[in-house]
């Protein structure tokens, strides 16, 4: 897209023009997808900006100039509502940008729209009362993963160049791998989540989605580094890395050493199709230079680690009641207690904040805390005995679920998100084609570092993606007449 700005062939207005006219054909028709909460009113006139400020100067005014993002509808927008995808924060307009919203607007990126989630990124099937069920371009009947399946559904369909998640549990790398895309859940503390509603600030953190391991990388170097509004950033100091572009290297599984997390594979029929595919991966892996050591653990169960250690329930009441009784902040509600009186929410949280409302981070709370270090050490052991570069499984064991009512399980991506550590999702490949998935399903190949590697997996990434190049666009969103 820059060559073609920079070269006259394209201008940021014809390119919103024709982003806008994809999310008009698609999201609430033809296939009706439902992706999109807010349409940015102002983005046709920051495109002409743009393009007048590239005519004037003769460059590009930042690494994201006229690039067209889609932000997850819990990132603040100082001119764009922020709901959370809940009709309790409906219209709700915050006072100022999140710093990650900042940095995509200085670096010269469009927010193209706020996308939907699942409510409070509570849950993995992005359905919201603001905005109802999201689908899966890949699978009409199924969800698209989530929480920030929103992002990743409309990413997939190409409703935008880049898009933001946030990832508590399993948000960002769900729908990557539901939806045939790239997520990275960056090292805790490497991207700012001031500004982001949150649902537990010590698992919390905002990253990257893309079709492309290359655009993540990009936008990576946009988001990362100090802010002084979140704390946690502190420790990204002298780890946070000027350009991640440097890795992406297509040999980049030349010599890596990862270790195959077994554990993590499903051993039950219903896990077939997946395991088929994580199989292939292994073998794409050794072919394309790495060398694959088989892990014997276990003591590491994904469910478990979900249920037993993760403390996110703990955190979501005194966490978002902090975000919601902020000073500046004139929420419509001003605590979880109140959203719940309220009645403005979809049915199906209802279970989990009434939950997260009884708890108090007491014995139990910080038992799991104890724990949570306990997986950190085991971990760091297995990746240094083995002498690893990176962890592989499945993002999920099983296919993505469908919409209806059906909680998603089997899913892995507590490992990340639990320790801590960064991880990023590839595209691995696809379930055989069906009457409603015409190419089949996509499934997410996941590769977990040690903290602050998120170069070495963007080596890996790279090179599994560029090797083996698994994604395919979704029928359901063809190109339109007259797309370049």
């Amino acid at each position: 897209m820059h060559q073609a700005y920079l070269s006259g062939n394209l201008t940021t207005v014809d390119l919103i023009q024709w982003y806008l006219r994809r999310i008009d054909a698609y999201d609430k028709q033809g296939p009706k997808l439902n992706a999109v909460i807010y349409i940015n009113p102002n983005a046709l006139a920051e495109a002409a900006a743009l393009d007048a400020k590239l005519a004037a100067a003769g460059k590009l005014v930042g690494p994201l100039h006229g690039i067209p993002v889609l932000l997850k509808d819990n990132v603040n927008t100082k001119d764009m509502p922020t709901t959370g995808g809940s009709l309790s924060l409906a219209d709700y307009v915050p006072p100022e940008d999140a710093t990650v919203t900042k940095k995509l607007r200085a670096a010269g990126a469009i927010i193209l729209a706020k996308v939907n989630l699942h409510e409070f990124a509570i849950w993995g099937e992005t359905v919201s009362s603001i905005l109802g069920q999201t689908l899966n371009p890949y699978d009409l009947t199924r969800t698209p993963g989530g929480s920030s399946g929103g992002t990743g559904a409309a990413l997939a369909a190409n409703f935008g160049l880049l898009g933001i998640g946030t990832d508590t549990v399993n948000s960002i790398r769900s729908p990557a791998s539901a939806c045939g895309i790239v997520g990275i859940r960056p090292t805790l503390g490497l991207i700012s989540r001031a500004g982001v509603i949150p649902y537990s600030f010590t698992q919390d953190t905002a990253g990257p989605m893309a079709r492309t391991v290359s655009d993540a990388t990009k936008l990576l170097n946009v988001l990362v580094g100090y802010d002084p509004a979140d704390e946690a950033t502190v420790w990204s100091i002298g780890h946070a890395e000027q350009d991640y572009t440097v890795h992406l290297k297509a040999n980049g599984l030349q010599g890596k050493r990862i270790g195959i997390l077994r554990s993590f594979f499903g051993k039950e029929p219903v896990h077939a199709e997946v395991n088929k595919v994580a199989d292939r991966a292994v073998e794409e892996l050794k072919a394309f230079g790495a060398t694959a050591i088989g892990l014997d653990t276990p003591d590491l169960d994904a469910g478990k680690i979900a249920a037993e250690i993760s403390v996110h329930l703990y955190d979501l009441k005194p966490h978002l009641n902090a975000y919601l009784s902020a000073p500046d902040a004139n929420t419509p509600v001003k605590s979880l207690a109140e959203i719940i009186a309220s009645g403005k929410y979809h049915p199906g949280i209802d279970a989990n904040i009434k939950q997260a409302q009884a708890l108090e981070q007491d014995d139990q709370y910080r038992l799991r805390l104890a724990k949570r270090a306990a997986l950190r050490q085991r971990i760091m052991k297995i990746m240094v005995d083995n002498n690893l570069d990176a962890i592989m499984f499945p993002h999920q064991k099983r296919l993505v679920v469908p919409t209806g009512g059906y909680v998603q399980v089997d899913r892995n991506g507590s490992l990340g998100a639990v320790t801590g550590f960064p991880s990023i999702v590839v595209p691995g490949g696809f379930s055989p084609p069906t009457e409603t998935a015409k190419i089949g399903v996509p499934v997410g190949i996941e590769f977990l570092g040690r903290p602050w590697s998120e170069g070495i997996l963007i080596e890996i990434a790279y090179g599994y993606e560029q090797g083996a190049s698994h994604r395919k666009p979704p029928p359901t969103t063809p190109p339109l007449p007259g797309e370049p």
